[in-house]
């Protein structure tokens, strides 16, 4: 067996002859390729994460405008504010929303007796936060004060 035939006949990697047609991966090479994948689903779940936070803050911002929008409404409609959230409901809004950030209904109302109409007596709920204590990671404002 001269030079070439001998070299042609080991292993590149672990210097073992390979039997004629017998074909596979190195251990280095499936070690590359693991560390490749746990990269990249690394960098993809962290942002997975990123996006599910702003689709709840998405979610809370719609939340906290639509009920502004009904407390308003009644407002100016019963010419008196809504003394709960309750009120509201079924002719304002369907059902009171789950807050994202909370995963409750357990919203802050804000109780002012600031007159919108010349008309109105009383006071009642005038604005709704989110009970949640946590910022937001994009921009660091408190959730409870949207």
């Amino acid at each position: 067996m001269n030079l070439t035939e001998r070299r042609n006949s080991l292993s590149r990697t672990t210097g073992r002859r390979r039997r004629s047609g017998q074909r596979g991966f190195t251990l280095i090479e499936l070690l590359i390729v693991i560390s490749i994948i746990s990269i990249l689903v690394g960098i993809a779940a962290a942002n997975y994460r990123y996006a599910q936070i702003h689709a709840r803050e998405s979610v809370l911002k719609q939340d906290l405008q639509v009920m502004r929008i009904a407390i308003d409404h009644y407002t100016l409609d019963k010419q008196a504010a809504p003394q709960s959230l309750e009120d509201m409901v079924p002719q304002y809004l369907h059902a009171i929303p789950v807050d994202p950030m909370t995963h409750a209904k357990d919203w802050v109302p804000v109780v002012e007796s600031v007159v919108l109409t010349p008309d109105q007596a009383g006071s009642g709920i005038t604005d709704v936060h989110s009970a949640s204590d946590k910022a937001s990671p994009f921009d660091q404002t408190p959730y409870n004060t949207w």
